[in-house]
């Protein structure tokens, strides 16, 4: 969601669709650029049944909760509640990056836009209800509020991707007002610019009349949401994939996301790539999807691991961080002091990092392990995914689990 520093600017939330992905699938694709300390854990929700009347606590406000939420799995800031990109059990996933617009960022706490990816994913069963659940909270509630744990605020307006077996939508929003654009085939990727133009699907009701209200649209020629709201030295934030369509796989999205002479894997001294995410979602509603997550920083030096939904999932608190009774990020003025957030992979993985930066020849061959374990999971899951071996439901429930467990012992 960040980029570089001081104002971040990245690319890094990706879709793919047939014909462009080599098999019949959707695949997605985000890295969670965040401030350089701040820990990401992996949460898994199950679904759940809600009595009239409940209501549910977002990282600022508490809102009207829905009669019924998904099971979802999410990548998040371990102090906020909502989420960086996660998935739901209906092969629904949702990323967000943040933007600046002309519309003034709300300093008020609001909804964060992390807040509304995981009420997304907890209450829309497709990629479109999902967007629907955003715009409606966004007109009802808006966004705003401090999207980083520290006093000095870090307000930003945000963008989606959102996806599911068979489209994806860009939704791309500044202050209540939105525009979204469908994509049927193809690739596409959000970053922290405005990057719909004149293709857009839906709107805001009030969208046009508020460009028109403030100056920044004559109201001649075709409507480009990018051009009227982003700030004057904002440029489209689209760009196309380098690599050839028809060859797009989940290993072709970890490759780009590891990618830091791009600028896609961020490591700088404010910000750096705090957790990543790949997801399969196959056409054919037989298989099931493969969520692929990290939990730790750096990609380029982390484990992709897989997360498929099935009943009675193990918990895995490796990848959980602790709570705590008088948290910081709760306690009004908020973040007036720091807590250690770090579960313990994020710190077997801190420790493994040390030494791939101390002691190269060892660095080297721990990482070239971690690359075959990873590619014994690719490969699992690919068999799975080409319907070569039966899902056994029991192996998966502890798959991500086991996964974690293998990694943390090639660790110091």
């Amino acid at each position: 969601m960040a980029g570089c520093d001081p104002t971040p600017s990245s690319c890094d939330c990706f879709v793919a669709l047939p014909p462009h992905t080599a098999a019949p699938a959707v695949i997605f694709g985000k890295n969670a650029d965040r401030p350089r300390s701040e820990v990401q854990e992996v949460l898994y929700v199950p679904a759940a049944l809600h009595q009239p009347g409940d209501r549910v606590q977002c990282t600022y406000l508490e809102i009207e909760q829905a009669e019924r939420t998904h099971a979802v799995v999410l990548s998040r800031p371990a102090w906020l509640w909502g989420a960086e990109m996660g998935a739901n059990e209906h092969g629904v996933c949702v990323g967000n990056e943040g933007v600046w617009t002309r519309e003034p960022v709300g300093q008020e706490e609001a909804l964060l836009g992390m807040d509304l990816v995981r009420l997304a994913l907890e209450r829309g069963s497709s990629a479109r209800e999902a967007l629907e659940v955003i715009t409606a909270l966004l007109e009802r509630y808006g966004q705003g509020g401090s999207c980083k744990e520290e006093p000095v605020p870090f307000i930003y307006h945000n963008t989606f991707l959102l996806a599911d077996r068979t489209e994806a939508w860009v939704l791309e929003t500044a202050g209540r007002y939105w525009a979204a654009q469908q994509i049927r085939e193809g690739s596409r990727n959000i970053s922290n610019q405005l990057s719909i133009g004149k293709e857009i699907t839906a709107e805001h009701p009030g969208l046009r009349q508020r460009a028109l209200s403030q100056g920044w649209w004559s109201g001649d020629g075709e409507f480009s949401f990018a051009q009227v709201f982003s700030l004057p030295s904002g440029a489209s934030g689209d760009v196309a994939l380098p690599y050839p369509p028809g060859h797009i796989t989940a290993e072709t999205f970890m490759a780009i996301l590891r990618d830091k002479a791009s600028g896609i894997c961020v490591d700088t001294e404010g910000f750096r790539t705090a957790g990543s995410m790949v997801s399969v979602l196959p056409r054919d509603p037989a298989l099931p999807c493969v969520h692929f997550f990290t939990a730790t920083p750096d990609p380029s030096r982390s484990v992709f691991k897989p997360f498929v939904f099935v009943a009675g999932l193990k918990p895995v608190p490796q990848v959980r961080s602790p709570t705590f009774r008088d948290d910081p990020a709760k306690r009004i003025p908020r973040f007036q002091s720091t807590v250690d957030r770090r579960h313990e992979l994020y710190r077997r993985h801190q420790a493994a990092l040390e030494l791939m930066e101390s002691d190269q020849e060892r660095g080297q061959k721990l990482l070239q392990t971690l690359r075959d374990l990873e590619k014994q999971g690719l490969e699992g899951m690919n068999a799975l995914l080409e319907g070569a071996v039966a899902p056994c439901p029991e192996e998966l429930a502890d798959l991500f689990f086991d996964c974690v467990e293998a990694e943390m012992k090639f660790y110091p």
